[in-house]
């Protein structure tokens, strides 16, 4: 097997050090590839003077979604995976990996027995703050489709479901990982889930941070992001993905996300945690992500109408490094 690991990262040098210190010594065969976005930390200086990175590109977008594809783009392993920069893989991942993906043959239903094989496999990320970890994958039906969630800082794909889907969706600045597992569901690939494939998240230094999905991050209105969540987006990329996906018929699940979430904060304002004005301008917010998710989704629905769904994907562009470094060459 040949392993390529790609590695976004956004102002995250003391992290990033750890992480690659991790793939040194756990999978020492593997192609490194760090994907640095407009940082101001110092990460290139830092990554150019190591020796066990092959390729640094850097890019300009402020989307973990076009730092993934624009390392897929220089990767040449069989086997790709994408690795958050604030984790830290543990010595077990890469037999896991090799044991579910090193199988030859090809990562689609089987036609004569009509089994799934695995085009891809995540496993937890272990927080140290936290005693209990997640022991089984995060599965979920939705429009009769089995859809197996998946860790977007780790997580490995044989190149033909990659290929397959077109990489990821650079419209999502966040919630990328989920719209990928439901389009690998629609194209009839399995997701394995196995504990060894694990990593281990770092401990936050008081200047650090992160967000679920780490370049996926844009500077916002305070009013956009109140509770320290951006609704704007967190609703705009839910009805974007579903709608995509699923069609105008799946909007009910945002329907629901919103009462849970309405809910939640009635009971914060009740409490004296969140101020009554914090409620109407996320409200607001969620209205107007919603409605724009929803006219993208549409669009986007309709200009690929192939199992796919991706018309904001890998090949629509090939701009997207504003540097590289090759050390292969």
């Amino acid at each position: 097997m040949e392993l390529s690991v790609v590695v976004p990262t956004l102002n995250g040098r003391e992290h990033l050090v750890h992480c690659l210190d991790a793939l040194s010594t756990h999978a020492p065969a593997a192609e490194i590839i760090v994907v640095n976005g407009p940082s101001v930390d110092g990460t290139t200086g830092m990554v150019r003077r190591r020796d066990d990175v092959d390729v640094l590109v850097e890019i300009g977008d402020r989307n973990v979604n076009v730092a993934r594809n624009a390392g897929l783009d220089r990767a040449t392993g069989s086997v790709i995976a994408f690795v958050d920069y604030w984790v830290c893989v543990e010595p077990s991942w890469v037999t896991s990996i090799e044991q579910t993906l090193a199988r030859p043959g090809i990562a689609h239903r089987d036609s004569g027995h009509g089994r799934p094989v695995a085009g891809a496999i995540t496993g937890p990320i272990h927080h140290p703050h936290q005693h209990e970890q997640r022991q089984h994958a995060d599965r979920r039906t939705i429009a009769g489709q089995s859809v197996t969630y998946f860790e977007g800082g780790n997580v490995a794909f044989r190149r033909s479901a990659l290929t397959a889907l077109d990489g990821f969706d650079e419209y999502l600045v966040t919630g990328g990982a989920r719209d990928c597992a439901h389009r690998l569901a629609r194209l009839g690939y399995e997701v394995a889930f196995d504990q060894r494939c694990c990593a281990t998240e770092q401990r936050r230094t008081p200047h650090s941070s992160k967000t679920t999905e780490p370049l996926g991050f844009r500077p916002q209105d305070p009013a956009a992001t109140s509770g320290g969540r951006d609704w704007n987006w967190r609703y705009r990329a839910l009805t974007y993905r579903l709608v995509k996906n699923y069609g105008p018929s799946s909007l009910w699940r945002v329907g629901r996300h919103a009462v849970g979430d309405g809910v939640t904060a009635t009971l914060a304002i009740a409490r004296g945690t969140r101020r009554p004005s914090d409620w109407v301008d996320s409200s607001k917010s969620m209205i107007h992500g919603t409605a724009t998710g929803l006219k993208d989704g549409m669009l986007a629905r309709l200009r690929d109408r192939s199992p796919r769904r991706n018309h904001n994907g890998r090949s629509n562009r090939a701009d997207r490094a504003v540097a590289v470094y090759d050390e292969r060459e």
